[in-house]
């Protein structure tokens, strides 16, 4: 388990760590600390929460102390009674079990397992608007199937800790004048020695909407969704902030608001290691044409220099080109930041707009 946060603290501050979690592990209902700046504690207890994200039942506390002391008294608020931490932890646990040996099973690779955890969190979880205490936390995900940011990059580490993955939970703070009235929260995970961002909520968010859209426009969808195919639920999944260098993720990500790994790897982004990334219209041309032929969703990555309007009409003139052999229609959506394309062919969608433009930061919109 790696805890990123308390090897980047002083002295002071870990024994303040080690205070906290040693106590509410405890379910104490009262812990004495060193003295420390009250801020300073705040801080200290929300990084430890982000290194264990298995201390799931207190997010708050109170504090007192006498003038004079060189210590004070933390008092947790806990969100469940004792007995009650205990059941959610023996089912957390069970969860938790279960997943890693399914994964230990099926996956030999680190790469693997990670493909693993994050289809997980796309296929099983659904973004919670109504923003409920436990969404928060590991419970909401891996307990109830529903998460905010902050639940989904804790489950995300929760499983890589499981599974032995070196794993951060990385965190930005708001932007008013973007309208961004949260911070958001994600994942830096170390493959094969290299750190890359991954962001389970964004995929997830994307890739409902946009398939949703789709099953509502689209009889081909339907078809697609009829096969019971693990190929065909895969396309369904997207991959847009897996395994992003920093220049990717802060194109819509704001800055971090606590250190983490700089990751400078662009060559192993998911849509590029699948051959997925384009950089010529021939390469679209010839991948579309035989998605219409085939009527499967196609997915990919503009590498070919900057997606600008002009070269973004290029790109869905070729992908229109591509299905008029088979009488085909695309419907194209975008995540323009990341320039991840979706198109899928049919002689059945409602197409208002000739591309959708895909919204892609719900998650850092709406958490907190």
């Amino acid at each position: 388990m790696e805890q990123y946060y308390y090897n980047h603290m002083t002295k002071t501050e870990q024994e303040v760590y080690y205070g906290i979690m040693n106590g509410v592990t405890n379910y104490d209902t009262s812990i004495l600390l060193p003295a420390l700046d009250i801020k300073d504690v705040q801080n200290v207890f929300f990084l430890m929460r982000l290194d264990h994200p298995e201390i799931f039942y207190v997010t708050g506390f109170k504090y007192s102390y006498y003038r004079d002391s060189p210590n004070i008294i933390f008092t947790p608020e806990y969100l469940f009674e004792k007995a009650k931490i205990k059941e959610h932890q023996k089912a957390l646990k069970a969860r938790i079990d279960k997943l890693a040996l399914k994964a230990k099973n099926e996956c030999k690779t680190e790469l693997e397992k990670e493909l693993f955890i994050h289809d997980f969190i796309c296929e099983n979880i659904t973004y919670d608007k109504l923003k409920k205490p436990y969404s928060h936390e590991i419970i909401g995900p891996l307990g109830h199937g529903v998460g905010v940011c902050e639940g989904i990059a804790k489950s995300v580490k929760a499983l890589c800790d499981a599974l032995g993955i070196w794993c951060v939970i990385a965190i930005c703070g708001n932007n008013p004048q973007k309208g961004i009235k949260y911070r958001h929260t994600w994942n830096i995970v170390k493959i094969n020695n290299i750190y890359y961002h991954l962001d389970a909520t964004f995929d997830n968010t994307v890739g409902r909407n946009s398939n949703h859209y789709l099953e509502l426009n689209s009889s081909s969808m339907k078809s697609v969704n009829n096969k019971n195919k693990k190929s065909e639920a895969n396309s369904l999944i997207r991959y847009d902030y897996f395994n992003l260098d920093d220049k990717a993720i802060f194109r819509d990500h704001e800055p971090l608001i606590a250190s983490a790994p700089k990751c400078n790897d662009a060559n192993h982004y998911y849509y590029k290691e699948k051959k997925l990334s384009f950089t010529k219209m021939d390469e679209v041309l010839n991948r579309a044409t035989q998605a219409a032929k085939k009527g499967k969703i196609l997915t990919f990555n503009w590498r070919g220099g900057y997606l600008t309007k002009e070269v973004l009409k290029e790109i869905v003139d070729t992908l229109k080109k591509a299905g008029e052999e088979r009488k085909k229609e695309p419907y194209i959506s975008l995540n323009w930041s990341q320039a991840v394309i979706r198109v899928i062919y049919t002689d059945a969608v409602i197409v208002k707009e000739a591309v959708n433009i895909e919204e892609v930061n719900e998650g850092e919109n709406d958490c907190e």
